[in-house]
């Protein structure tokens, strides 16, 4: 077992040879808006998950996801042997591709907090101007001692 910093420091080294390979080597039109965005290796150094994303053209063009996952795949091999010649090590890793979520789970994020930002303009702009439902000062005053005294005798008498 390699320790957890070797591990950080290949993944990350891992990533960099990736991206850099997918934009100068391989030549699949593919992978033209393909970005890497993270890299895991195990704590034996024999696999490494590598996870991306595909980038829209425009804002309207939806990504297409199963043809840059296929020519992931097909250019596996090389992508492989070009971390094995960038690394030094002694084992090359084997390679897997993973769609990352991220971006996706942030987006919704981003509109669920617009939604909540909305929402809370509503209810302060409903709120200039309005009146307790009861009295003005809802909460009792301290009592003072008489007060205390007679309540004592009450409850005595």
């Amino acid at each position: 077992m390699a320790d957890p910093a070797r591990a950080r420091k290949l993944a990350k080294r891992i990533s960099q040879i990736v991206a850099s390979a997918i934009e100068h080597d391989v030549k699949d039109p593919r992978l033209g808006a393909v970005t890497i965005t993270d890299a895991r290796v195990t704590a034996d150094l024999h696999d490494a998950t590598v996870y991306y994303t595909v980038l829209g053209e425009t804002v309207d063009a939806e990504p297409d996801f199963a043809s840059a996952a296929a020519a992931l795949e097909a250019a596996r091999g090389v992508l492989r042997t070009k971390v094995g010649q960038g690394t030094g090590v002694r084992y090359t890793p084997t390679l897997t591709f993973v769609a990352d979520s991220v971006p996706d789970d942030a987006r919704r994020i981003e509109e669920l907090l617009a939604k909540a930002r909305e929402s809370d303009a509503e209810v302060a702009r409903r709120a200039t101007g309005a009146q307790p439902a009861g009295e003005a000062d809802p909460y009792k005053a301290p009592r003072a001692e008489e007060d205390e005294e007679q309540a004592e005798e009450e409850t005595r008498g």
